[in-house]
């Protein structure tokens, strides 16, 4: 066994390969947050109001609703926040670490400092992270599931040719039995798993039926309180006279008639129907 890549190998490797991790979306910035918050009707909705009653002299109405749009503001801010800082955390406490030869010793490191040429032990158990070809095993039978789909673990021997997929283990693999080790070839989108990874991302998602309909039914409703609103703004115009009143009470008539609970009405009843599955498969 040779004594592996040395550290200054490795980074070199690194800079020219990169880390040995799959490409992840990128967390939104703090003005795309601001403004899908500040799109949504409800809140566009809630400003006018609150500009509608400094304008007739009512500032104490109109900071009370200026100061709950800022509440508003500050926890999406901080939920956001707080979920990404969560994800961060399991992402680091889930990365596995792989047992490699370097510098002539065997240390342990995060997958993701793998780069092409490192020597990696296999055992018993291993969640492979990156396609290696294989230099010495002892009954090793690995589980490529995750890739071909088959039930059976596949039986793997020494890699003569790195055409070969009977010595090579791939990423994302597990060993169910037996050892060994294997030089690893190909790391992050450059593995199997990596290239799969990479056109599932190229697919572009189509709407689904369900959430169409709520669309169009949100819109109907919408036109629907539009014309209400309206039809009360002109009512109270001609009735009283006093124009900002008018649409404040127009304003105040649309927030009430907006359907914001379908989402949630939508998500509980999905929650109860799969619950209402689980019963009967149970």
């Amino acid at each position: 066994m040779t004594q592996g890549l040395s550290t200054q190998d490795v980074r070199k490797k690194l800079e020219t390969y990169g880390y040995n991790e799959l490409p992840s979306a990128k967390p939104k910035n703090i003005w795309r947050i601001a403004f899908e918050v500040m799109k949504e009707p409800m809140f566009i909705l809630l400003v006018g109001c609150s500009v509608l009653y400094m304008l007739i002299g009512n500032i104490e109405e109109g900071g009370i609703l200026l100061s709950s749009i800022l509440v508003i503001i500050f926890i999406t801010f901080y939920q956001y926040r707080k979920t990404e800082n969560a994800l961060e955390a399991l992402k680091k406490l889930s990365s596995p670490r792989t047992l490699v030869r370097r510098d002539g010793a065997e240390i342990r490191i995060p997958s993701r400092e793998l780069v092409p040429g490192d020597l990696i032990f296999l055992n018993e158990g291993d969640r492979i992270s990156a396609d290696a070809l294989l230099m010495d095993t002892v009954n090793l039978t690995v589980d490529e599931s995750l890739l071909t789909g088959e039930s059976i673990p596949i039986v793997k021997s020494i890699g003569k040719e790195p055409e070969n997929p009977q010595g090579i283990v791939f990423s994302g693999t597990l060993v169910v039995q037996g050892k060994g080790y294997a030089e690893v070839i190909a790391t992050a989108t450059n593995t199997q798993i990596g290239k799969i990874g990479t056109s599932l991302h190229n697919i572009e998602q189509d709407v689904t039926r369900l959430t169409k309909e709520m669309k169009v039914l949100i819109r109907n409703l919408f036109i629907i309180g539009a014309i209400v609103s309206v039809g009360l703004v002109i009512g109270f115009y001609f009735t009283r006279g006093n124009f900002i009143q008018s649409l404040l009470n127009g304003l105040a008539a649309t927030i009430a008639i907006l359907p914001e609970e379908f989402p949630v009405v939508l998500t509980v009843f999905l929650a109860l129907g799969a619950w209402r599955l689980s019963k009967k498969m149970y």
